[in-house]
């Protein structure tokens, strides 16, 4: 059990208290629980006994009695009781923006709607509008994350996808030699709708048989058929489906079921399509694919018919961003703020990778959800980061390592950073992000995004949008006025790599790199192991065009203080 799922229990249980009309200081504690159990950094959760949780702030032996008992269980008596007594359709109410348990309880106690079909045909026909406490404005917000929700039904991030289409890999594999990954996994879509696989077989009953088998999944008959499988895993929405192919078809099933539709239409140099090529003669490879329709290799993430062409036109796969061409990592969280590792450890694990630099960017002084820095702290944390670096000078490595002094400055409601330009002139680098007041028009939103651009301390434009992937839309900005801007002010873009944000869209990246604009692909990261997100960063970034020489953290150490340096100047 890890604290974020401590975490998130306790602060379901005030929610659901509240929901219920409970005593507002037992609803009160377990939401102070969560708060600072959230800002605990000194370790697991779930490793300390009874005595040592009591000993914690906002935490008292009843609270702590109950977290023993989320470690041993998963969960308490009284969240137990409090889920019985909640209709699913309730609960779902919950990922509504813009309505607390308090409304929740109205809509349902009152009006007595208790699943999200009947609120939103109470929103359109303006019955929630007349309740007292809600108005039109809340009746229109309602409809709206409704909607977005519909969108995202049955839908899962790439990270979780990858997971189990891995997951549901290597089981097949104990079965079958040729299995492989396609679709939207294969793609590196941000957002992925159906999971396929490919299974080299001469007997597709044997597939249906081996999936049937498999406790964690749950088979749709009506929509399968004697070639394809077609079903669930367990508790995910996300569709799955598993192809069983003749292993001489491997290669062009595999080609085929990556690919868009619109990356198959490609005419070949024959006249026919790349689909029709591909359906009616066999390949050993996919480089003999594209080598036989005249057209240049195209990688497995860019086959989108996204102009995927015209950009191998001027470029080479060869060319495109690998991990590999990482030689540091930026926008990074330590317990300086809400990071859960300390500077020096962060920094040892980043050089454990074989990096030659760590940025730190700790959250900024209006930040107070976040532990923000205040000026003492940021000084503080100067004096930390001068004397590790001494240190990581005289330990006589031969490759070179160092930390760089960053800041993830709020961009506030007005344009402007947090920090007077006296604070701001102290870093190596800025990260100017969004973090507050997120409701804007497009109008509203480009113009605070200009005005930090055009901050001479801005050296990087932090998820540009702030969006959250499959829970919050982000906010509408003109990327094209946004992107030119970063090019007249030499601002480079971060590609947020946290699967929960891939923010710059891999859409844009092309229009960056016509325009001049660097990209930094950043982890965001809160913890050490946080770094590994920048292989979804990376994979968004290929699927993008991005090449090695556009992206700002593939430069080396050298290179990137000898850019800062000048950026300052």
């Amino acid at each position: 059990m890890s604290n974020a799922e401590i975490v998130e229990i306790l602060e379901l249980t005030a929610k659901l208290l509240e929901l219920h009309g409970a005593d507002p200081f037992k609803v009160k504690s377990y939401g102070v629980a969560g708060f600072y159990l959230d800002k605990y950094k000194d370790g697991e959760i779930a490793a300390l006994s009874l005595e040592e949780l009591t000993k914690l702030q906002g935490i008292g032996k009843s609270t702590a009695a109950k977290i023993i008992e989320i470690v041993q269980r998963g969960t308490f008596k009284e969240l137990e009781e409090l889920l019985e007594n909640t209709p699913i359709g309730v609960l779902e109410m919950f990922s509504i923006k813009g309505i607390g348990a308090k409304k929740i309880a109205v809509l349902w106690r009152e009006l007595g709607i208790d699943n999200l079909h009947e609120l939103e045909l109470a929103c359109q026909s303006g019955k929630i509008a007349k309740v007292k406490g809600f108005g039109g404005s809340t009746e229109q917000k309602i409809l709206e994350s409704l909607a977005f929700l519909k969108d995202q039904a049955g839908k899962l991030r790439m990270d979780k996808a990858e997971s189990v289409a891995q997951f549901l890999s290597e089981e097949l594999k104990k079965s079958f030699d040729q299995v492989e990954i396609a679709g939207d996994v294969r793609r590196k879509a941000e957002i992925v709708e159906t999971i396929r696989i490919l299974v080299g077989t001469e007997s597709p009953l044997l597939v249906h048989q081996a999936l049937n088998a498999f406790e964690f999944l749950i088979p749709n008959e009506k929509i399968s058929s004697p070639f394809i499988w077609r079903g669930k895993v367990q508790d995910i929405a996300v569709d799955i489906e598993v192809l069983a192919v003749k292993p001489e078809n491997l290669v062009n099933e595999l080609f085929l079921e990556t690919a868009s539709a619109e990356h198959l239409n490609k005419v070949t140099v024959s006249g026919t399509s790349l689909w029709r090529q591909t359906k009616y003669e066999l390949f050993d490879s996919e480089e003999a694919i594209y080598e036989k329709a005249g057209l240049p290799f195209i990688v497995p993430e860019m086959r989108e018919g996204a102009d995927e062409f015209i950009w191998a036109e001027t470029h080479t796969s060869d060319q495109l961003i690998t991990w590999d061409d990482l030689k540091g990592i930026l926008h990074n969280h330590s317990t300086y703020s809400d990071g859960q590792h300390t500077l020096e450890q962060m920094a040892l694990f980043c050089q454990e990778l074989g990096f030659e630099y760590l940025g730190i960017a700790d959250h900024s002084q209006t930040a107070s959800y976040a532990s923000g820095l205040k000026p003492d702290d940021v000084f503080r944390q100067h004096e930390e980061i001068a004397q590790l670096n001494e240190r990581f000078a005289l330990s006589g490595s031969d490759k070179p390592f160092k930390i760089l002094k960053g800041i993830e400055s709020d961009i506030l409601g007005d344009g402007s950073l947090d920090y007077s330009d006296e604070i701001l002139s102290s870093f190596d680098y800025v990260v100017a992000s969004v973090h507050s007041n997120l409701t804007m028009t497009l109008e509203k939103a480009t113009a605070r995004l200009l005005k930090a651009i055009q901050n001479p301390y801005t050296t990087i434009l932090g998820h540009p949008t702030g969006r959250l992937l499959l829970s919050r839309e982000g906010y509408p900005i003109d990327h094209k006025v946004i992107i030119d801007a970063c090019a007249e002010h030499k601002v480079v873009i971060e590609i947020n790599a946290s699967p929960w944000r891939l923010d710059l869209d891999w859409r844009w990246i092309a229009y960056c790199m016509e325009k001049g604009v660097l990209l930094s692909i950043n982890p965001d990261a809160h913890k050490k192991e946080g770094y590994y997100d920048m292989h979804y960063g990376v994979a968004v970034a290929r699927k993008g065009g991005l090449t090695k020489e556009m992206t700002f953290n593939a430069f080396s150490l050298t290179e990137i203080e000898e850019y800062l340096k000048m950026r300052k100047g």
